[in-house]
């Protein structure tokens, strides 16, 4: 594999492979050097990247194992910094920005209190809108065990959120 074909076959993964890292490392600079470390990787072992049949599902792949090992290397986990979060076109009022920030805090907070088998399965295929055939080459999980980890994860966050609603009625 040449520059111009690491180019269009590679490069094109970038935000889904930075929006998982940013995901697992909750850290926005760890997550650009992960994917840092990620590119390094595969150019290096570009020669190998035709043995795939989805490149990007393989470069998923070696994101989520760094990330993973990063985690395991450190002690103590960032939380996501709300206030950089897009919250609307500033139509709104400050008491929505206020709630919508709470929410968002609930979400993620929800989010860390699942297995972390349910929280990559519910981001792979909720945010980064992965079949259940690419996740289950970045997993490495059956499609029915994905469907059950799915399943339980939505009902878990799904749970949570109508606790706090009944809390603030």
């Amino acid at each position: 594999m040449d520059l111009e074909e690491f180019k269009t076959k590679v490069l094109p993964a970038k935000q889904k492979l930075y929006r998982m890292a940013l995901f697992l490392l909750q850290n926005k600079e760890e997550a650009e050097d992960a994917l840092q470390d990620v590119f390094l990787k595969l150019w290096t072992n570009k020669h190998k990247l035709h043995a795939y049949a989805s490149i990007e599902a393989f470069a998923m792949t070696v994101t989520k194992n760094l990330c993973l090992d990063r985690l395991k290397s450190r002690k103590n986990k960032h939380l996501v910094d709300v206030t950089d979060l897009e919250m609307g076109n500033g139509e709104i009022t400050p008491y929505q920005r206020s709630e919508q920030t709470d929410q968002v805090r609930h979400v993620q907070e929800l989010l860390k209190k699942l297995p972390e088998q349910q929280r990559m399965v519910l981001h792979l295929r909720d945010v980064e809108g992965y079949s259940y055939e690419e996740i289950e080459q970045v997993t490495g999980l059956p499609v029915n065990a994905l469907r059950v980890n799915l399943s339980r994860a939505r009902k878990s966050v799904r749970e949570g959120l109508l606790k706090m609603e009944k809390h603030a009625h």
